[in-house]
């Protein structure tokens, strides 16, 4: 299908850049009002009230709207309808951008092709020749590709477990990741140039790290939430039926802080986690469920219950939290120190509270 670049696309494209900058200087402002992000998302789907999807494609009523608003779009769905794919939020895409400091002749590591839309952004910025990108879905890659020569790119491409890295095009002077990341892979440390500036959505976050020798890197967390879908990998599902067979505790962290106040830091005690909630038909808050891939499940009434199960007692981590925690920190406050056996994120300094994050893909 033909995706036209017509008047009203490219004016609804020059308002979305220049809503994005607002007024300031950013020397990718002319990426985002040139490269035409409806060719490299031609369907997307949005839930109605009953929680359905529903596609909308070119020239459909808000469609164009849409695409040119600063909101992520949901781009891809399995089997149950469960999102794989989606384009991100073009401010959040800009604000990853600009603190990766890509300038003329930077070689630049994507992990994470998508929909293509960053890649072309990469592209238009510093040229194909200086631009590679890996992920895991070859469905996405074909389409990427696709969306790609049609806007006028011809980047390097390929299938495989971005976490890898592209040994054959390094080393990276810059390395960007567009999915979830529990930690920084070490293999991506080990293809960047030394000084390399690393992006990458880390947790509720996203971590800006240099590194600072082989295996080495250090670095602090942008102030701009954010959460990407996963790199997909294995894990169990929540084990609630066995959760709610436990005994309760008694516990004094009220469950919705896990939503607000410790779900940045949560993220980072416990990677991987995920969580859930139960409310009333009023739409009020009853129960939080939390569980890590390991299979550990708790859930917290908002009575103070806790019930748990698994390998981990996995809401005694939110109780020292909560501890450490009064009011939601600050994420630039946290500092990663990255070296080939170990990787730490401490809070404000490396002496402050510190959790381990895995070392293992």
């Amino acid at each position: 299908m033909n995706w036209p670049d017509n008047g009203a696309s490219a004016a609804a494209r020059q308002q979305l850049a220049a809503a994005l900058v607002a007024g300031r200087p950013s020397e990718w402002s002319d990426a985002f009002a040139s490269v035409p992000r409806h060719m490299f998302v031609p369907r997307f789907y949005r839930q109605n009230a009953e929680g359905a999807w529903q596609s909308v494609t070119w020239g459909e009523p808000g469609y164009l709207e849409t695409v040119y608003s600063d909101a992520a779009l949901t781009t891809q769905l399995d089997d149950r309808g469960v999102p794989t794919s989606s384009s991100s939020q073009p401010s959040l895409m800009l604000s990853m951008l600009e603190a990766l400091d890509a300038t003329e002749g930077h070689r630049v590591f994507e992990l994470g092709t998508g929909t293509g839309y960053n890649l072309g952004l990469l592209a238009h910025q510093l040229g194909d020749a200086n631009v590679t990108s890996v992920d895991i879905d070859p469905g996405l890659i074909e389409d990427a590709v696709r969306h790609l020569q049609h806007a006028g790119f011809n980047p390097t491409v390929a299938v495989g477990d971005g976490a890898q890295g592209y040994p054959r095009r390094a080393p990276y002077d810059r390395i960007i990741s567009t999915v979830g990341l529990h930690m920084i892979p070490q293999p991506l440390l080990h293809q960047a140039s030394p000084g390399a500036v690393l992006v990458v959505p880390l947790g509720y976050g996203i971590m800006r790290a240099t590194v600072t020798g082989p295996g080495h890197a250090t670095g602090r967390f942008l102030t701009t939430p954010a959460h990407f879908m996963a790199r997909r990998t294995n894990g169990a599902a929540p084990q609630f039926e066995a959760a709610d067979q436990q005994s309760p505790t008694d516990s004094s962290v009220p469950a919705e802080a896990l939503l607000g106040r410790l779900k940045f830091a949560a993220s980072l005690a416990l990677p991987g986690y995920s969580s859930c909630s139960w409310r009333d038909e009023g739409g009020q808050l009853e129960a939080v469920g939390l569980w890590t891939p390991d299979g550990s499940t708790a859930i917290a009434h908002v009575s103070g219950a806790v019930r748990q199960t698994g390998p981990q007692q996995i809401w005694d981590t939110v109780e020292d939290l909560d501890k450490v925690f009064g009011s939601e920190p600050a994420r630039d406050e946290f500092v990663l120190t990255v070296t080939p056996t170990r990787q730490t994120v401490s809070y404000g300094d490396t002496d402050g509270p510190s959790w381990a994050l895995p070392t293992a893909l």
